[in-house]
């Protein structure tokens, strides 16, 4: 995440404290299959409880270090596919335990990310396969969310459409690729009908009217559900966007704004079972929180009127939410 973020960096101008000449190039790569994918891999590996599945966050993160190594830049992309190839497999392994809609949506997201990876070794642009990276972020969260709803678990007739949707997510990943503007559109209607679910169906819309680190938890999804419609209207109203201020919106919308805001919301729920040690709720948390909203929607004005000091002063601020929120999650689970 370090190196992701000192990329980001790099790539808004600003002094950053490591210049790896290949760095702002593999940015999009370190952040989505070095540490989101890591993290994701590493948190499914322990649910699956076997030794093999540890190699799937092993893979991804080594191979993400290898990409800036003087080594070819096949040779990072390579070890990043195995790791989700083996992915990919705990998933499979997980159905095969205990088969359920929440499994397959995961599986779905993680084939793209494979899949993804897989396009970037052939030469396709991180822009052009984007919605790749976006689905398996989208769908493993949306997995998540519904394994996580335990007894308030969606009706049979919700959780198939749910499944519907992220076949459509799917689908609309792979044809904008072959067919970049009806497949865009596609993509971005099936992310807004996704939102609609989850603002029918997810718990969050109730506990937000909660105390403590349930309506904490809530608060950061329904901003993530918010940022996750941003970038759904944006593609069906702008259409493909592969470079330029369009794609840094709809890019930050859903890795900023909807994945990190995901991030938060579970953190004091999922570390635990990762660090084997409590990540206790503290009022606190919201700084961080406040900090990434703030400085993402300063950064999105940016973009959307062409002020460069907005861009880079949100870029900045992303930055710093970030490493506040790690900050202070070590100092809560060291004073516990």
């Amino acid at each position: 995440m370090l190196l992701g973020l000192d990329a980001g960096l790099l790539l808004l101008g600003l002094p950053a404290p490591v210049t790896i000449e290949r760095l702002p190039e593999v940015h999009g790569q370190l952040m989505l299959i070095g540490f989101l994918g890591t993290v994701i891999a590493l948190e499914r590996a322990v649910a699956l409880r076997r030794p093999w599945g540890f190699s799937a966050p092993l893979a991804t993160g080594f191979g993400s270090l290898l990409l800036l190594t003087a080594l070819p830049i096949e040779v990072g992309q390579v070890v990043q596919l195995i790791g989700l190839s083996v992915l990919v497999g705990i998933y499979g392994a997980l159905w095969r335990r205990a088969a359920s809609t929440a499994v397959a949506i995961q599986w779905l997201g993680a084939v793209l990310a494979t899949g993804g990876v897989l396009l970037w070794t052939t030469g396709v642009t991180t822009g052009a396969l984007f919605p790749w990276l976006a689905g398996f972020l989208v769908l493993t969260i949306a997995g998540e969310r519904l394994e996580l709803a335990h007894v308030a678990a969606p009706g049979p007739g919700a959780q198939a459409g749910l499944l519907g949707i992220s076949a459509a997510v799917a689908i609309g990943a792979a044809a904008a690729l072959l067919w970049p503007t009806p497949g865009t559109e596609v993509f971005g209607l099936a992310l807004l009908a996704l939102v609609g679910w989850l603002l029918r169906h997810d718990v969050a819309t109730r506990t937000v009217r909660s105390v403590g680190l349930p309506r904490y938890s809530a608060v950061n999804l329904l901003l993530g559900m918010a940022w996750l419609a941003v970038a759904g209207g944006s593609w069906v109203v702008l259409g493909p966007q592969v470079d330029g201020p369009g794609y840094d919106l709809v890019v930050h919308a859903v890795t900023l704004g909807f994945a990190m805001s995901m991030v938060l919301a579970h953190a004091p729920i999922i570390l635990p079972a990762v660090l084997v040690r409590p990540l206790p709720y503290r009022p606190v948390l919201y700084a961080a929180t406040l900090a990434l909203q703030l400085s993402l929607i300063l950064r999105v004005a940016g973009d959307i009127r062409g002020i460069g000091w907005a861009w880079q002063g949100g870029g900045a601020g992303n930055v710093l939410a970030l490493l506040g929120f790690v900050a202070l999650s070590a100092v809560l689970v060291v004073r516990r």
